[in-house]
């Protein structure tokens, strides 16, 4: 899904209050943080599907002379929009898509951040909560 002057605020049961720097030594780097690398270097640079081809082609190692059959194999399923992102779901992020639906991020917290909140001419949602509503994040 693509959004285009939306702002996703972070989630409801965020666990942080402004935005955190993701870090991780795993290998290949989590989606998170491959997110916030690429979409921080290049404010509205990319649109959601640019940054999921980008994300997944860093995560997979794809060559470029094999982009784009790997582009049609990705785009032949469903991938989940932004609100999931943990960006915003758990370390402080909203994530703001301009008018031709590029993205930047904000961290929460900042001036930055309030101003999308209150611009008239933004359609301001909300991250998906990390636990069901009513239920705990250690429910099973």
């Amino acid at each position: 899904m693509s959004y285009v002057n939306t702002f996703i605020c972070i989630s409801e049961d965020c666990p942080v209050e402004t935005g955190v720097v993701p870090q991780s030594n795993r290998q290949p780097k989590p989606i998170h943080l491959l997110q916030y690398e690429l979409i921080t270097q290049s404010p509205y640079t990319y649109t959601h599907e640019e940054l999921l081809l980008e994300v997944n082609r860093r995560r997979d190692a794809v060559a470029d002379d094999e982009l784009e059959a790997y582009r049609i194999r990705l785009f032949e399923k469903k991938h989940p929009c932004l609100r999931a992102s943990m960006l915003a779901k758990k370390y402080g992020w909203g994530i703001h898509y301009n008018e031709q639906g590029q993205i930047a991020i904000y961290a929460a917290g900042t001036a930055e951040y309030t101003a999308w909140l209150e611009d008239s001419g933004t359609t301001v949602v909300r991250a998906m909560r990390n636990s069901r509503a009513g239920k705990s994040a250690t429910a099973p």
